[in-house]
């Protein structure tokens, strides 16, 4: 009896300290205290891609000297190491400083969202079709309407209307994203949304109400699930009840097309940026990341690709341990980007503060 009890016990054991795997994590490499934890070698057995960085590093010190400026001596050794060597066990043979995220399970497991660029068909005038507005920011004082008021017509007659799209949900999703392309069907004109404010009402995640209600599994939450169950519901006022369940609401401001900049003023490439948290990684970071790889479905497939990203771009949400990876344009980068939440090892590559001042202190 008692050694059937002490089976039990271990069993129990052993599932208390099983950690999830099914989305990327890894436990190689031990316990974190911290956000940023001084390392002497990044140890990565995974494939490397960095042809990416080099393009994304050219805008930055092109577009932007006094972003590269303070940043130089670090840009100028990784662009040396690439050149040379490209093996993550030499960085600090080039003088590079290593800071490995903690992880927000303190195991180095980094959470990678994505994000991208919506381009939704609109017209400049309503139709039968064309029927649901996008706003410019209201003048409103302390309290701007909430999304429900506003579905119900608070910022009608105002002047601003900036478009009509055909989707509701369309719409919604470029709040979310917080920017997109929209294309005037009337005069084939291509135009950028650009943040234009919200209503300063608290943001509720519609993800979590459709988990919630049991409506889609949890380990299946996607952007795609969300729009794959809009199209489902037979009856519009469904989907509003939903979309009224986040009283936040954003506006725009349309700006002539360009490529899409971040928070740092820098053209974002797909795969070579990150939004992430100013406070630990500063805009001009530059990130080496284990980034976890997807399936068709969404799902991760097994692999992780070591990449050099950076930092030039921000969000509400992206806070410590959490990086949002850009995607692009258009639905596919869409898809893809809804499909990741999965996790991956970071590491963020500095030089020492000496080294960068050095020479303009001897001028």
């Amino acid at each position: 009896m008692n050694r059937a009890l002490c089976v039990v016990g271990i069993s129990i054991l052993l599932a208390a300290c099983a950690r999830p795997t099914d989305r990327g994590q890894q436990y190689v490499d031990g316990r974190f205290n911290d956000v940023l934890n001084p390392i002497e070698l990044v140890a990565s057995d995974k494939s490397k891609d960095y042809t990416l960085f080099p393009a994304q590093l050219e805008k930055v010190e092109t577009l932007s000297p006094s972003l590269s400026a303070p940043n130089q001596p670090l840009y100028d050794s990784v662009k040396i190491w690439l050149k040379e060597s490209g093996e993550p066990t030499a960085l600090t043979d080039y003088g590079i400083q290593l800071e490995q995220m903690g992880g927000g399970d303190g195991f180095g497991n980094v959470l990678f969202t994505g994000y991208f660029s919506p381009v939704i068909e609109m017209r400049h005038e309503p139709d039968a079709v064309f029927k649901y507005p996008v706003y410019a920011m209201p003048v409103c004082g302390e309290r701007c309407p909430t999304r429900e008021e506003v579905y119900n017509g608070a910022l009608e007659g105002l002047g601003l209307e900036l478009g009509y799209s055909a989707s509701l949900i369309d719409n919604f999703i470029m709040e979310v994203q917080g920017s997109g392309f929209i294309h005037f069907g009337d005069d084939d004109q291509l135009e950028y949304f650009a943040y234009g404010g919200k209503n300063g009402h608290p943001y509720v995640s519609i993800g979590k109400v459709l988990i919630e209600r049991d409506e889609v599994p949890r380990e299946k939450m996607s952007l795609k699930a969300i729009k794959d169950w809009v199209a489902a519901q037979q009856d519009e006022a469904t989907v509003i009840e939903l979309l009224n369940q986040n009283p936040s609401y954003v506006f725009f401001a349309p700006k002539a097309a360009a490529p899409v900049s971040g928070t740092a003023g820098i053209p974002l490439l797909s795969g070579a940026s990150v939004a992430a948290d100013r406070e630990y990684l500063p805009m001009g970071s530059v990130l080496l990341a284990e980034i976890p790889q997807l399936n068709e479905e969404g799902n991760w497939n097994g692999q992780h690709v070591l990449k050099l990203l950076m930092a030039l771009d921000t969000g509400g949400a992206v806070k410590k341990n959490h990086l949002d990876l850009y995607h692009g344009m258009g639905e596919e980068a869409g898809i893809k980007a809804g499909h990741h939440k999965h996790f991956g090892r970071v590491w963020k590559l500095t030089k020492p503060v000496e080294e960068g001042v050095s020479d303009a202190v001897s001028k």
